[in-house]
C-alpha cells in the first residue's frame, strides 16, 4: 500500500489501497494459488476481465494491482460519466502508447451503466488488442452485458470481504495511521466489522471518521451504533441482490423452514424493502404452493396484508411475520399450479370446441331444435346428487388436470373426487 502521507487530502479508503495483488484481503477463489487473477499475474499475461460483486469488496483495487504487477499504463474510466467520445479518445491514446511500447489496461467502472451501443464500441479494440480490459459491476453480467463483449472476457465473481478480512484491515489502517489507535473496545471493533457488511471502504471511511472524531474513551458497542449511521444490509430492489433475497425467502418456505424465511424476510424488510412487495408474493405463494393443501393458507395472507394496510409499520409488521409463520408450517402442494397449467395448455391445444349440448342452456325455440340442453341431468335431483353427465367438448377424451396428495385437507379433496370419480365409472 501506499506510504502513510499525512498531508493529503484524500480519503484513508483511497490512501490504503494495495498496489500489488499479494496485499489485497480476501478474494482466494481468484487471488489464491491457482486463482484466475493469480494466475494471469504469475505468467505475466493479463486477459479481458470482467470483476462482478458487491460494493466495497475490491474489484477497483484488484484492477489497479493489476496494471501494476505487468507495469501497464493504467487508464480508469466510469460509465456513469463516460460515453463514446470519451472511448475512442481513451483508445486513441493507447495505440499511440503501444507504438513506444507501452500497453495499456483500460479500467471501466459500472460497466453495466453502458448500453449496447456503447458496449458495442469497445468491441473491435478488444479484438485487436488494443487494450486490456476490465470493467466492474455490482450486477450480474449475463442480464446486463452483451453476449458479444462476454464472449471476449473472463468473468471473475468476488464475495463480501469476511468480519475475519475486515477486522485485519483495521489493524491495518491503525498501524497505517501511526500514533492514532481506534477509539473502539474489543466488541466495539468485531461490531463494526460486522455493520461493514463486507464492505471495506465503507470501514475505512468509518474508521476515519472515529480517528479524527476526538473521542476521549474507547466507545462501547452501544455507543459506537449511536455514533455513526448504521449502514444497511443490501436490499435495492433493481439489483440481483433483492431477487436473491426473494428466492431465499420462497425456496425457505418450500422447504417449510420457517426460522429461514423469517431471517430472509428480514432482511428484505431491514433492507428497505416495500412490504407490499413482499405480501404480493407471499399471497402468491400461498396460492401455488400451499394451494388446497391448506384453504386457509391464501385467507390468511389476504387478512395479513389487510392489517398491515390499515395499521401500516411498525405495528402492521408483526402481520407480516405472523403470513410467513403460518405459510412456513402449511403442508406444500402444486396440485392447483399443475392444474392451471394442464388446462391452459388442454385449451391451447385443442382450439375453440363446443360444450356438448347437453349442458347448453336453451333459451330459444330453434336452440331447442338444435339439441341445446337435450339430456341434461339436474344433480341435486338425483338420488346421489351426481349423474356422471359428460361436461368435455364432445370431441375431446376425458382429462385430468388437478391431481391432490394425499396431505393437508387435500387428502379430503382426493376423497371428494375418488368417490365422484367412482360414479361416473359405475354409470358409464
Amino acid at each position: 500500500m501506499r506510504k502513510n502521507t499525512k498531508s493529503s487530502d484524500r480519503p484513508l479508503a483511497d490512501l490504503m489501497r494495495p498496489e500489488t495483488i499479494s496485499d489485497i484481503l480476501g478474494q482466494s477463489v481468484l487471488l489464491g494459488e491457482n486463482g484466475l487473477i493469480r494466475r494471469m499475474v504469475d505468467n505475466k499475461k493479463l486477459s479481458n476481465l470482467i470483476l462482478w460483486g458487491p460494493p466495497g469488496c475490491g474489484k477497483t483495487t484488484i484492477a489497479r494491482a493489476l496494471a501494476n504487477s505487468v507495469d501497464m499504463d493504467f487508464v480508469p474510466m466510469s460509465a456513469v460519466f463516460s460515453g463514446i467520445a470519451d472511448i475512442k479518445k481513451a483508445m486513441e491514446a493507447a495505440k499511440m502508447s503501444r507504438e513506444i511500447g507501452r500497453q495499456t489496461l483500460l479500467f471501466i467502472d459500472e460497466i453495466h451503466r453502458f448500453n449496447k451501443t456503447q458496449q458495442d464500441t469497445l468491441l473491435p479494440y478488444l479484438e485487436d488488442g488494443t487494450v486490456v480490459f476490465i470493467g466492474a459491476t455490482t450486477e450480474n453480467p449475463s442480464f446486463n452485458l452483451n453476449n458479444a463483449l462476454l464472449s471476449r472476457c473472463h468473468i471473475g465473481v468476488l464475495q463480501p470481504l469476511s468480519t475475519a478480512d475486515l477486522l485485519g484491515l483495521t489493524n491495518r489502517a491503525e498501524k497505517f495511521t501511526g500514533s492514532k489507535k481506534l477509539p473502539l473496545d474489543k466488541d466495539a471493533r468485531i461490531h463494526l466489522a460486522q455493520m461493514a457488511d463486507g464492505d471495506a471502504r465503507f470501514l475505512l471511511n468509518t474508521i476515519e471518521y472515529l480517528m479524527s472524531a476526538n473521542f476521549d474513551h474507547e466507545l462501547s458497542t452501544d455507543e459506537l451504533v449511536g455514533a455513526i449511521q448504521k449502514r444497511s444490509p443490501m436490499s435495492d430492489k433493481s439489483s440481483d441482490e433483492h431477487y436473491n433475497l426473494i428466492s431465499a425467502v420462497h425456496k425457505s418456505l418450500r422447504a417449510s423452514d420457517t426460522d429461514a424465511a423469517l431471517y430472509w424476510t428480514a432482511r428484505m424488510m431491514v433492507g428497505g424493502q416495500d412490504p407490499m412487495y413482499l405480501f404480493r408474493r407471499l399471497t402468491r405463494f400461498a396460492m401455488e404452493d400451499i394451494g388446497l393443501a391448506d384453504p386457509n393458507a391464501m385467507n390468511v395472507a389476504l387478512t395479513a396484508w389487510q392489517v398491515y394496510e390499515r395499521m401500516g409499520s411498525p405495528e402492521g409488521d408483526l402481520a407480516l411475520t405472523e403470513l410467513v409463520i403460518y405459510l412456513g408450517t402449511a403442508p406444500k402442494s402444486i396440485g392447483n399450479y399443475n392444474a392451471q397449467k394442464s388446462a391452459y395448455a388442454a385449451a391451447s391445444a385443442n382450439g375453440s370446441l363446443m360444450p356438448p349440448k347437453n349442458i347448453l342452456n336453451a333459451p330459444t325455440k330453434m336452440m331447442k331444435n338444435l339439441g341445446y340442453g337435450s339430456g341434461y341431468v339436474y344433480e341435486p335431483e338425483t338420488d346421489s346428487g351426481f349423474s356422471g353427465q359428460n361436461c368435455f367438448p364432445e370431441k375431446m377424451t376425458r382429462q385430468t388436470f388437478y391431481n391432490p396428495r394425499e396431505i393437508g385437507f387435500e387428502r379430503e379433496i382426493k376423497k371428494r373426487l375418488d368417490y365422484w370419480n367412482s360414479l361416473r365409472n359405475k354409470n358409464n
